[in-house]
């Protein structure tokens, strides 16, 4: 079983992950997991702390000579905006009023007001700190480990960024490889190079009006064997749990698999993908069936089918707005802009690449429980031996 957990504040000593469960024998550098980091960072209108921090991964555990060790993997992100916080976020104690940087001004949108009436907390800067998708840095390390173990099975975790604003994507007919190379030279993780040029264009717009701009990004996941996840308990469905993965990142509002709420509108002709077999001799025999349509991107009845699964996610603008909505001061109960942080105009591109992650970090999941194994060996050999098993089940007569 693969689990994990992350701590830190945004403007802590530093962000720290645990990762349980990952096999021994698993190839892993810190390089490997700070260019993931930095493609996080990357992305036209992210804000200024990008320009402060530099993401870079410490291996402190789980990790020998390259290869995990099959113990708790830890890893540990600095945050280098933490000099100018030292007293702001004091562990122990509590600096003079003038440095304390205190939130008493809830942001529309935010997790300020909410959280404040959960925890009790009079200074809503308690709730701010780790409700920030800063968190989401200790995630991607995560993911960039379960992208790892993916890769060693086959399976390759893409994604571009499909709208943002009132501009939207086409890139039909497209190979997956040429949107991949594509989405990651771009600066705002579109492959399509016109709409792509009116992306920066509305979020340039956004930023002169102090307004943000949200976005629709996908995921998919490439060369994924049939049967992860199941239909015998609600809560082992795969895409119910690929759904709560993107829904848990900063302003997600809506998750779809494959054409998602478009097929409300349509037939079920026109929904439903068709199979067939393949001709004997085809170059790839794994599974031994073809579909001319993956509408329902990958998953049917909480269960990879074996086609690529297509994930859709909707992110809500920004919600620290440099012109500020109304609110009010919870201490006096008096009208008052809201409180503005530094923040992002648009940071649909970075939650791309923590979709990948996330999507990766289940996938992961959902294959060491069908597969197993206490090495990459052993869930190499389980995974091996699947795909025979399928290929007698469903041989040609």
């Amino acid at each position: 079983m693969l689990r994990f957990l992350t701590a830190g504040e945004s403007h802590g000593q530093a962000l720290l992950a645990i990762v349980e469960g990952v096999p021994a024998g698993l190839r892993i550098t810190e390089q490997f997991i700070a260019a993931h980091l930095a493609r996080r960072q990357r992305g036209y209108g992210r804000g200024g702390r990008m320009a402060i921090e530099r993401d870079q991964a410490q291996l402190v555990a789980g990790v020998r000579f390259g290869k995990t060790i099959g113990s708790p993997i830890a890893v540990l992100i600095k945050n280098r905006d933490w000099e100018s916080w030292k007293l702001a976020m004091d562990i122990e104690k509590a600096p003079p009023e003038s440095e304390a940087r205190r939130v008493t001004v809830p942001r529309p949108g935010h997790a300020d007001l909410a959280g404040a009436a959960k925890y009790a907390a009079d200074d809503m800067r308690d709730v701010l700190e780790r409700a920030s998708a800063r968190e989401t840095a200790a995630r991607v390390a995560v993911g960039s480990i379960a992208h790892r173990l993916l890769e060693e099975m086959g399976i390759e975790i893409l994604s571009q960024v499909l709208m943002i604003g009132r501009v939207r994507a086409q890139v039909p007919g497209i190979p997956w490889g040429e949107i991949a190379r594509r989405a990651d030279a771009s600066d705002v993780r579109c492959a399509d190079a016109q709409a792509a040029a009116r992306m920066k264009k509305a979020i340039d717009a956004a930023r002169r009006k102090g307004d943000t701009l949200g976005g629709i990004f996908q995921v998919a996941a490439l060369g994924v064997p049939p049967g992860l996840g199941s239909y015998a308990q609600w809560d082992r469905r795969l895409d119910g749990r690929l759904a709560r993965a993107l829904m848990s990142i900063p302003g997600v509002k809506g998750a779809e698999v494959g054409l998602g709420f478009g097929a409300a509108a349509l037939p079920g002709s026109q929904v439903h993908d068709e199979m067939m077999r393949k001709p004997a001799g085809s170059a790839d025999e794994f599974p031994p069936w073809r579909r001319p349509t993956n509408r329902a991107g990958g998953l049917e009845g909480g269960v990879s089918n074996g086609e690529p699964i297509l994930l859709q996610a909707a992110m809500k603008p920004i919600a620290t707005l440099a012109r500020p909505l109304r609110s009010f001061d919870v201490r006096t109960g008096r009208a008052q802009p809201a409180h503005v942080e530094r923040a992002d105009v648009c940071a649909v591109p970075a939650a791309s690449v923590v979709g990948e992650a996330v999507v990766a970090i289940e996938l992961a999941c959902a294959a060491l429980e069908k597969f197993g194994g206490d090495s990459m060996a052993e869930l190499l050999r389980n995974l091996r031996a699947f795909r025979r098993q399928v290929a007698r089940q469903f041989a040609r007569g």
